[in-house]
């Protein structure tokens, strides 16, 4: 499972509502490789299904992913932080052992 906080969720639905997203599409999450901690997260919308695509619905929002990196995603929390020091779209991922001080790579 990968969950979506209230703050992502009201972020997630104001990039929809401001860019014109189609209504279909829905939150792609990945695990690729780099990044200085050795993993990096991708998030991106996306109107497509995937043969190997895991899905998930939480907090009214759907997030999909390869097994491949749900494997290294399960159990994460996607969350939003705004406002002078905030990240943006953040993981609180329970798998990981070490991160990066900018929070966008990882590693187990």
């Amino acid at each position: 499972m990968i969950y979506v906080t209230d703050k992502a969720k009201q972020r997630i639905q104001t990039i929809k509502e401001t860019e014109d997203a189609k209504t279909d599409s829905f939150i792609r999450v990945s695990v690729t490789s780099g990044g200085c901690s050795g993993l990096s997260y991708q998030l991106d919308f996306d109107t497509e299904d995937r043969p190997d695509d895991q899905v998930f619905e939480d907090n009214g929002e759907r997030v999909v992913t390869d097994f491949k990196s749900l494997l290294y995603l399960f159990g994460t929390t996607l969350d939003f932080s705004d406002g002078l020091d905030g990240k943006g779209f953040f993981f609180d991922n329970p798998n990981a052992s070490r991160t990066c001080s900018c929070g966008e790579s990882f590693s187990v």
